[in-house]
């Protein structure tokens, strides 16, 4: 693992410390992929991890007056689809980042690391590249903009030099005259990698197509465009003819890969399936539907970055967190993830460790008042903020009510997995006190059960509700 964890209060200490240990440095945001990368062995040679999840303002979300989105290097998944701006003016992103992960994922997992790790499967890229974004590299040495479709050399490989640090993303807004859409087919409807994705922005006259974009991800080492498609499209009307069309040149662009997720001969046909659907959606006014008018979060509040002085911690230095209401100086640790932090170091043992990548749920914990899964977050992160854990939900004299709803509604059985569950029950009810089912499954969807079948856990969620009981 790593050795110096700098938590940085501005991108100029950032650069700094990229020029100083270049290869030996990686800048640590969300750490969904990091961590796990770090962990596994895959990153080796990792000696600094800077943190730049404290430095004020990388998480706006604008539209400047020549009418470009920019996204700062810390706007989460979260972020983009609770954005109104984005959901008005870049709707396919809101579409990828909904399809990400899962909730507690969402919150710590920021678009500029998605794009940073590049993986054809990642959902933000496929978007972003039919918007025709551009990414802004900033080093020591001043400042680059490069093309999204130019940012990629291969699987898990860009342009960016060990020294540069990705501060903008920016996009043209889509206006009142384009449309678009973005599928993805995977192995489950969450928590699951794209088997292949399709992006469609087209812009219209009339009814008389002026222009397409059309990308394809997941199904070449590097996202493509297909640029057949986008050729017949133009001048033409979406009826049915052209529809299948489209979708036969999109397949002849795919040149699809075989992989552990699907066949080249599956993907070749999916990439026809979405095509089709894609743009009977858009032909229906209908691209909308399943996208959820007030999407669940997990978090209460806009998470923010708070203002704490630069620090750097090494293995023999301290640091202090906040947990359950009272004040924690740790004096080891430094080198692991929240998780074991709490229970190792902390004796907190009610947060569990099921996978240890993000999939269970079992580990969820409130960062700064929203649901994370603290295995994926490395532990110095916890220097000056606030952590609820499953030890912090009850009061002194009583259980919440949401552990009370699910004693009564038998929602516990080996027990393992329910703080997991319970810290997610908890923080919806305080994001929204009266859910629907289909608002309490969208919050689950980042927690796994091997006991319960989920009807009693969901059950037990809707008494707490009915009672009125919304408050953590």
């Amino acid at each position: 693992m790593w050795h110096r964890y700098i938590l940085a209060s501005n991108v100029e200490e950032v650069v700094q410390a990229l020029a100083e240990q270049r290869e030996k440095a990686r800048i640590v945001a969300g750490a969904t992929d990091l961590i796990l990368e770090l962990e596994r062995g895959v990153r080796k040679g990792i000696e600094t991890l800077i943190d730049v999840t404290r430095i004020p303002g990388l998480n706006e979300i604008e539209l400047d007056e020549k009418g470009f989105v920019h996204l700062g290097p810390m706007v989460t998944h979260n972020d983009c689809v609770a954005s109104k701006l984005i959901q008005e003016h870049a709707f396919p992103l809101a579409q990828a980042c909904w399809q990400v992960g899962s909730p507690q994922i969402r919150n710590r997992g920021t678009i500029a690391g998605n794009l940073i790790t590049a993986s054809p499967a990642n959902d933000s890229i496929t978007p972003l590249m039919a918007l025709g974004a551009t990414v802004t590299l900033t080093s020591s040495h001043g400042r680059r903009e490069i093309p999204l479709v130019e940012f990629y050399t291969g699987v898990r490989k860009t342009v960016m030099q060990p020294d540069e640090m990705l501060t903008d993303i920016a996009f043209r807004a889509m206006d009142g005259s384009q449309r678009g859409v973005y599928i993805k087919t995977a192995l489950r409807q969450a928590q699951a990698i794209s088997v292949a994705n399709l992006a469609a922005i087209l812009t219209f006259e009339g009814n008389i197509i002026q222009s397409a974009s059309i990308t394809l991800g997941a199904v070449t080492p590097t996202i493509v465009h297909a640029l057949a498609a986008e050729a017949y499209l133009a001048g033409k009307t979406l009826d049915t003819e052209v529809i299948e069309e489209t979708a036969r040149l999109a397949v002849e662009s795919a040149r699809p890969i075989s992989d552990i997720r699907g066949s080249a001969g599956y993907r070749r046909y999916t990439v026809g399936v979405m095509a089709r659907r894609g743009l009977a959606h858009l032909v229906a006014g209908d691209e909308r539907l399943g996208f959820p008018l007030q999407p669940i979060l997990l978090r209460k509040n806009h998470y923010g970055a708070s203002s704490i002085p630069p620090v750097t911690i090494e293995p023999q230095s301290s640091f202090q967190t906040t947990i359950n209401g009272k004040k924690v100086t740790f004096k080891s640790g430094q080198h692991k993830t929240l998780l074991h932090l709490l229970r190792e170091e902390g004796a907190l043992t009610g947060t569990k460790e099921g996978c240890a990548e993000g999939e269970c749920g079992a580990c969820t914990v409130f960062l700064d008042g929203m649901a994370v899964m603290s295995c994926m977050v490395p532990a110095p992160r916890a220097h000056g903020a606030e952590i609820v854990t499953i030890e912090g939900i009850a009061g002194e004299k009583a259980l919440h009510p949401v552990q009370e709803a699910f004693v009564s509604e038998g929602a516990v059985q080996c027990g393992y997995c329910t703080p997991g569950f319970i810290m997610s029950a908890v923080k919806l009810l305080e994001e929204k006190p009266h859910p629907s089912q289909d608002e309490i499954k969208q919050a689950f969807t980042g927690n796994l059960c091997r006991c319960t079948g989920y009807y009693s856990i969901v059950r037990a969620v809707e008494k707490a509700a009915t009672g009125g009981n919304g408050h953590g």
